[in-house]
């Protein structure tokens, strides 16, 4: 039998780390439990609103945060906030997979091209792997604004 999947991140900033996450992904921040969210409505400000009532401090309710596949197919994303810093690489990362089925220089130009919109969402580059058939296709290195690394794929 197969398990399911959450991955977390150990982060400064919950709030900030899912939300960027969340554009990387195309994933959304799940409404708090019991409220039902209409349609457009923010979840972050709906979780602001939840915490206040349930009495837990503001200098709180950025110690944690989630992001979920909107389809249900791919994994939860978990932020809890640590207090130490990255010191040294990733022994996972993460490899967003951004041009499917795409070979050669078309794959390459569509992961420039998301390479440049994670860019100003915060990401860096890091450094551009060139295809090297038959083993790679070719990668971009990238990092999260909390230095995690990832891979475009």
């Amino acid at each position: 039998m197969s398990r399911t999947l959450q991955i977390t991140f150990d982060t400064h900033d919950p709030r900030a780390q899912s939300t960027f996450w969340g554009h990387v992904l195309g994933y959304v921040h799940p409404g708090p439990p019991g409220v039902d969210l209409p349609e457009g409505a923010d979840p972050l400000a709906a979780w602001d609103d939840f915490l206040e009532r349930a009495g837990v401090p503001e200098k709180q309710r950025n110690t944690r945060s989630a992001i979920e596949d909107p389809d249900g197919n791919g994994p939860r994303l978990f932020f809890q906030q640590v207090p130490e810093g990255k010191t040294v690489k990733n022994r996972v990362h993460l490899d967003v997979r951004a041009a499917p089925g795409l070979h050669g220089e078309e794959r390459m130009a569509a992961l420039e091209t998301e390479c440049e919109r994670l860019v100003a969402l915060g990401a860096r580059r890091l450094r551009r792997e060139e295809p090297a058939p038959p083993l790679s296709a070719g990668f971009i290195v990238m990092a999260d604004p909390e230095g995690n690394e990832f891979c475009l794929d």
